[in-house]
């Protein structure tokens, strides 16, 4: 989906628990915690209300008491349910055998570029991945471009926006990194050393693991993380962020988004624990990395990253599964002005954004 020029987010704290850890570690050696850089001033556009980046909110605006314990609890009992609200039990119980069965993907995902040509060639001859199309907006001030592996019908992208006049951005520390598997982690490395581009970890096996990986920055600071693996059809792999309770968003994110928990690895040793969500096998869909670092319950998500883009055939029953979850909608589900493709958006648990784009109209958008 496309953005506008939006107004920066506010930075949140990041609060700790008495047993405070001494480093905040990503799943994959890949991201620092990032420096807060300063803020500028944006003038909201007519989109704004489609793309306004939600920023870190209190857990209890967020969440009810139903909804916490919904997302919880991993059985949908009835036992005890009185006759008053067994017809609300048996609509949520619908909602989420209906979240499971529809067709869902991850479509693309969109962050803020300070360079647009800058970016695009990067990830071109450094990443490989290839310009799928670009555009102008002047009457709004912005322009994107969809970079992937694939064409957008059938692969996960980026989508990168640049608005008019601003040419840096703050990350935050709540966003990690993007993940692309390679079939030789060092002879990607070196074409980006050549190229100019800046590593930050070594070719080298994960600690622990047997995997090899290594981590580089593209021009604005967003760290993506090479994995060696054989020939996939998804080489733009993972989209890795931070949450606060990571039992809480595993269950909103398969209640809510009908992902499937693919593995969960805890790392006592260096303090984080990582689940790996999606609609498919990590060798050959994209997939959602949550990571809990030990005793962080809030990050700062800065004004670069935006959110992910996911197909479904009905963003109406999209939005009231979202609501029985206990998720905050930001876009009420219906047509973009203009283009009529039909969207809805919300937050998760943590404040991360997501929106959900109507399948057919978006196949429409392509064409």
């Amino acid at each position: 989906m496309l953005m506008g020029t939006l107004p920066i987010a506010s930075a949140s704290s990041l609060s700790f628990s008495k047993e405070r850890p001494s480093f905040l570690s990503n799943s994959l050696e890949c991201s620092s915690v990032c420096c807060i850089r300063s803020c500028y001033n944006h003038h909201p556009t007519r989109r704004l209300a489609l793309f306004q980046l939600g920023t870190a909110i209190p857990q209890s605006q967020l969440f009810g008491a139903k909804a916490a314990k919904l997302l919880r609890s991993e059985e949908n009992s009835t036992e005890g349910i009185t006759s008053g609200n067994r017809a609300t039990a048996f609509k949520e119980q619908d909602a989420f055998n209906w979240v499971k069965n529809d067709k869902r993907r991850m479509l693309h995902v969109v962050y803020r570029v300070g360079d647009l040509e800058k970016t695009i060639k990067f990830y071109t001859e450094c990443l490989g991945m290839k310009l799928l199309r670009k555009r102008d907006i002047p009457e709004e001030r912005y322009s994107n471009a969809f970079l992937g592996y694939g064409p957008e019908d059938s692969h996960f992208v980026v989508e990168l926006t640049y608005d008019y006049g601003v040419d840096k951005y703050d990350i935050g520390n709540g966003f990690g990194h993007f993940g692309i598997a390679v079939e030789d982690v060092a002879k990607t490395v070196d074409l980006v050393k050549a190229k100019g581009g800046k590593v930050i970890r070594e070719p080298g096996p994960i600690k622990g693991g047997n995997t090899i990986i290594a981590c580089v920055e593209d021009p604005d600071g967003y760290k993506f993380e090479l994995l060696e693996r054989g020939p996939t059809p998804e080489p733009l792999c993972q989209v890795m962020l931070r949450v606060g309770d990571l039992d809480r968003s595993i269950n909103f994110y398969k209640k809510a988004f009908g992902m499937e928990l693919l593995r969960e690895k805890d790392n006592p040793e260096y303090k984080y624990t990582v689940a790996m969500m999606g609609y498919g096998p990590e060798d050959k869909t994209a997939v959602l990395e949550l990571t809990y670092n030990y005793g962080v319950t809030e990050y700062d998500k800065g004004n670069g990253y935006a959110q992910i883009a996911i197909g479904t055939d009905d963003v109406y029953k999209t939005a009231e599964a979202i609501k029985l979850c206990g998720g905050k909608i930001t876009r009420e589900p219906g047509p973009l002005p203009g283009i009529n493709t039909k969207i809805t958006a919300f937050l998760d648990p943590d404040g991360w954004k997501s929106v959900f784009v109507d399948n057919i109209d978006f196949l429409k958008e392509l064409e």
